[in-house]
């Protein structure tokens, strides 16, 4: 049985406008979100996602979408208005996601490209975000999720495959204090797994994290390429819910990763 329409609150901000907007001139049209993006060079998930407010998009997407629904450039000046000069601490589609960190009761991650960046330190962050100042101090606030007192912060499953351990960035001394963090981070909320190299394990497609709130919801958050996309969809939860839980029979305890971790600092890190 379908899900009824995600009930968006247009005053909650820039993505929740937007996406109604996109809604209502969509179901004026009497076209299903399926219907819709056969139009577009956009997929039913970007359209749904943008329509949930799960994701921000480029204004090619409002022009798209005013081209075949007759808008008479609607959307485009919406989008002009609410991102056009915007120059936030955060991409438009990452902009909810903080809010669903700072409530969650657990957190479970995968990462394969880069540390997780709720474990990050400054230095690590400025490389990996190209020295945007801006960006790093908001990813530092971000991270008081994991060391506030009330509540509690959220527990912590954080997996990463070995090579993370072995990718520069910044220079031997930036790596020894970011390969220090992971070690230090681990506690009795949160914990460090690292999948041993040359394991085949299902994690290839990208990274993602699943956040499960005190009553129960889960929400993820997957990269691509292009930007991060929001889901709470039952199913799509579940199927990440699986793969994290492939993966995490690849990976190595606790204690074990920890030794791996201080190993590669000391062979690999350190001058």
């Amino acid at each position: 049985m379908p899900q009824p329409p995600k009930q968006l609150t247009p005053s909650n901000g820039a993505l929740d406008l937007f996406g109604s907007e996109v809604r209502r001139y969509r179901e004026r049209a009497s076209l299903s979100i399926a219907a819709l993006a056969e139009l577009i060079p956009y997929s039913p998930s970007f359209v749904g996602a943008v329509e949930r407010a799960d994701s921000g998009c480029e204004r090619g997407f409002a022009e798209a979408v005013d081209g075949v629904l007759d808008t008479h450039d609607a959307l485009v000046h919406l989008h002009d208005g609410l991102f056009g000069k915007k120059s936030g601490a955060f991409p438009t589609w990452f902009e909810k996601w903080p809010r669903v960190e700072e409530k969650a009761g657990k957190l479970v991650v995968y990462q394969p490209l880069v540390i997780y960046g709720l474990l990050q330190t400054p230095e690590y962050a400025n490389v990996v975000l190209g020295g945007d100042v801006t960006g790093v101090e908001s990813r530092m606030k971000r991270q008081a999720v994991l060391t506030r007192d009330d509540p509690p912060p959220p527990r912590l499953v954080y997996v990463l495959p070995e090579h993370v351990l072995w990718l520069e960035k910044g220079g031997p001394d930036v790596m020894r204090a970011q390969l220090d963090r992971l070690v230090a981070a681990v506690a009795s909320r949160a914990s460090v797994q690292v999948i041993p190299a040359g394991v085949s394990h299902p994690g290839n497609d990208g990274a993602f994290v699943i956040a499960t709130a005190p009553d129960g919801s889960e929400t993820a958050y997957v990269e691509t390429a292009a930007r991060g996309i929001m889901l709470d969809a039952t199913d799509d939860v579940s199927r990440l819910k699986d793969v994290f839980t492939d993966i995490c029979t690849q990976a190595l305890p606790v204690s074990m990763s920890i030794d791996l971790i201080e190993r590669t600092n000391e062979e690999r890190w350190k001058i």
